[in-house]
């Protein structure tokens, strides 16, 4: 018989390389069952990815500095009407940077709560989240069931499909009993609740887009085991075992990570990696863990080029060892944060990545040999010193060393074209509500 005949031997090579080959490619997505659902949110996340890719980064980040410039003239006429000190969260409300200013000081925040959606910055800076939908109000803090979780819990607000705005009816203690995978069009505002992520699983956000993840509490969360897991109200589908981050974010577009507070889980706190772009990080502090940040997971992807990510007005606190981001391929603005803490190094990068390093405070730790803020990995010097890793208005304390590299490649730019930031020594008012903020209704936040 003429045409396609099965060759034992040869085919079946083909099909176990075939087997091993998709099972890496999804293995690191923790997909079990890669299946059409999964294959269409991929392409439909890679094409939101394209559109989102800004050609021109250098406007991004002067579009910020602006802002930031605007914010502190603001900010500093109105400290001039102050007398008296006050306690970080009395006495009148001080917003200190243009993301906190846009909706902070606003006694009406709690019924108005979706103004958040206009207020964030940089390369995140049109992420709305559940803009439009409806509110939804978690009243059941429990997450038995990952398979057909009840109305009222987390877990079926964040898998439907239409837009929703998640709040919270009272505090909560939150143990996810596997990964939370949160769909398109959501925003998770913990504003006038405490909300606390911990000794359960991580937040995953996979092959969405236009998410917040806002006020909120993560610490000691842990690997998942996996199994069947919901994240439609259509499908449900087996994932390997989850990572143990904070918050990963997994080939999506659009994600706004702000005011999180977060600690020692069990891999990453936050990772944004398989093509994500258009993300903003920012009025989050960090504390007590080692590998903090991870922007791109791999060596032998350089389609995370189209990765861009602005890492804005965040404490890395107490007890972080490194990867404060540690960074592949694409371009990162790593603006007036607040480096009161490190062991190893803050910020870390292979295969070429933009860093633009602009007005951050470096306080370097005791240790001699851990005075540089920066490490190149992977490469031999006579190759990293054509990356483009620039230092510009950045604070450096007890020591600390930026080592700026910059030669001719694609992405290089003329320094000149750059908006002058905000410079270090504003940083620790830049970040002063960094974390989770107790918000009060009726009351400014």
């Amino acid at each position: 018989m003429e045409g396609f005949q099965w060759n034992r031997p040869v085919s079946l090579v083909l099909y176990v390389v075939f087997f091993f080959l998709s099972s890496a490619a999804v293995s690191e997505a923790n997909i079990a069952e890669y299946d059409e659902h999964w294959e269409q949110r991929r392409l439909q996340a890679r094409a939101a990815a394209e559109a989102t890719y800004h050609p021109d980064p250098v406007e991004v980040t002067n579009s910020f500095n602006r802002a930031v410039h605007r914010a502190m003239k603001e900010e500093s006429s109105a400290r001039r009407q102050m007398l008296g000190k006050h306690h970080r969260f009395s006495g009148p409300c001080m917003a200190t940077n243009p993301i906190d200013r846009c909706w902070r000081c606003r006694k009406d925040w709690a019924t108005d709560r979706m103004r958040l959606a206009q207020c964030a910055q940089g390369f995140g800076r049109n992420t709305t989240g559940g803009l439009g939908g409806k509110i939804y109000i978690v009243t059941d803090g429990s997450d038995d069931d990952v398979l057909e979780p009840r109305p009222g819990t987390l877990r079926w607000g964040v898998i439907q499909t239409e837009p929703l705005w998640i709040i919270f009816a009272r505090s909560m203690l939150i143990e996810l009993k596997e990964e939370l995978l949160v769909g398109s069009d959501k925003t998770i505002d913990g504003r006038g609740a405490q909300v606390r992520f911990a000794d359960g699983c991580q937040i995953t956000v996979q092959y969405a887009h236009n998410v917040i993840i806002h006020n909120i509490h993560l610490n000691d969360l842990i690997v998942g085991k996996g199994g069947r897991i919901r994240d439609s109200p259509q499908h449900a589908g087996f994932r390997t075992q989850s990572d143990g981050d904070g918050v990963s974010v997994f080939g999506s577009t659009k994600v706004w990570l702000d005011h999180l507070s977060l600690a020692n889980c069990q891999d990453g706190l936050v990772d944004v990696i398989a093509e994500s772009t258009g993300v903003t990080i920012s009025n989050c502090h960090l504390t007590n863990h080692n590998d903090v940040m991870l922007f791109g997971s791999s060596d032998s992807n350089p389609k995370d080029e189209i990765m861009q990510i602005t890492v804005a007005f965040n404490h890395f606190g107490r007890g972080l060892v490194q990867r404060m981001p540690r960074c592949r391929w694409g371009f990162f603005h790593v603006v007036n944060n607040d480096y009161t803490h490190w062991l190893m190094y803050a910020i870390g990068g292979s295969k070429n990545p933009t860093i633009i390093s602009h007005g951050n405070r470096y306080i370097a730790p005791p240790n001699l040999a851990a005075k540089q803020v920066t490490k190149q990995i992977g490469a031999a010097e006579a190759e990293w010193r054509n990356w483009v890793w620039h230092s510009q208005e950045d604070l450096l304390m007890n020591g600390a060393v930026f080592n700026n590299t910059g030669g001719d490649n694609q992405r290089k730019f003329d320094q000149n074209d750059l908006i002058n930031p905000k410079d270090g020594s504003y940083v620790t008012r830049l970040t002063r509500f960094a974390g989770s903020m107790p918000c009060r209704t009726g009351k400014p936040c």
